[in-house]
């Protein structure tokens, strides 16, 4: 790819973010040569689910989503010719929240050029965790599920979940940063490999002709130090000719590129457009 892009990009909605302006975010992209860039802010979480995060800041509330929609379309309309911006989402996959997902989608898909599906919760006893959160947060999982490599199957086996649910027309049309779990990696080591639940994982995304969200944010993130996923993945998603669109994840102006350098940067592609119906 000969144009830089990039496809996951947070904005002063994200209330576990920073104030910085949508405009401070765009002219850092444009500073560092980047042509374009979606802003995907987190979606709000389901009314009637309880955000397990202690200061519930996981997603934006529903009160904001005009505002966050009219402010990305306001800036579309200053940077237009000169600099590429889409209008996104970062939609958390919930296990058992499905209806209430499609249900979201539905009402405001029509306002998105774009949306990435992440998984951040995993359900387990009846509740939720916030898998990357903190390490004390990942280290109630490991005790709840009894082990580093069961907190990565569930993490996997619910990835997988959020690919094959009926979310709708407006389902996201790439899965965001697909090897989160590794995100303190370097504290909870994984003794068996996980591989089959990966390619497993790929096989569906390619199958259903998604994309991959190649995020640097693990490039910075002190216990993990890869990009999200690693290379061997990005091997396995090439194999397949999955598209793979660079991802910053910024909160923050300055986090605008992180980790791109670390990437495979020649095999990038351009976000693909949601569906219409």
């Amino acid at each position: 790819m000969s144009e830089k892009y990039d496809g996951h990009v947070h904005s002063p909605f994200c209330p576990h973010g920073t104030s910085d302006s949508l405009e401070s975010y765009v002219e850092k992209a444009i500073k560092l040569g980047f042509t374009g860039l979606t802003f995907t802010e987190h979606a709000p979480l389901p009314a009637n689910f309880i955000d397990p995060v202690p200061l519930n800041d996981s997603g934006m509330s529903h009160q904001q989503l005009d505002e966050y929609f009219n402010a990305v379309e306001k800036i579309k309309d200053s940077y237009h010719g000169k600099f590429e911006i889409k209008c996104g989402l970062e939609v958390d996959y919930i296990e058992g929240f499905e209806e209430e997902t499609r249900a979201f989608l539905d009402k405001v898909g029509s306002k998105l050029d774009d949306a990435i599906l992440s998984v951040h919760f995993i359900h387990h006893n009846n509740q939720y965790t916030c898998l990357d959160y903190s390490p004390e947060s990942f280290e109630e999982l490991v005790n709840a599920l009894g082990s580093v490599e069961n907190v990565h199957k569930k993490y996997y086996e619910t990835v997988y979940r959020s690919l094959t649910a009926d979310l709708g027309d407006y389902k996201p049309k790439r899965l965001g940063h697909i090897s989160l779990v590794n995100k303190f990696q370097k504290k909870f080591q994984l003794d068996i490999s996980s591989s089959h639940l990966v390619t497993t994982i790929l096989d569906e995304v390619k199958k259903q002709g998604l994309s991959l969200d190649y995020n640097g944010a693990g490039t910075v993130k002190p216990l993990c130090k890869e990009p999200y996923p690693p290379s061997w993945v990005i091997e396995e998603a090439e194999s397949r000719k999955i598209p793979l669109i660079y991802g910053s994840d910024a909160h923050s102006s300055k986090g605008i590129g992180q980790g791109f350098d670390q990437l495979s940067s020649t095999l990038l592609s351009s976000p693909l457009p949601l569906s219409r119906s």
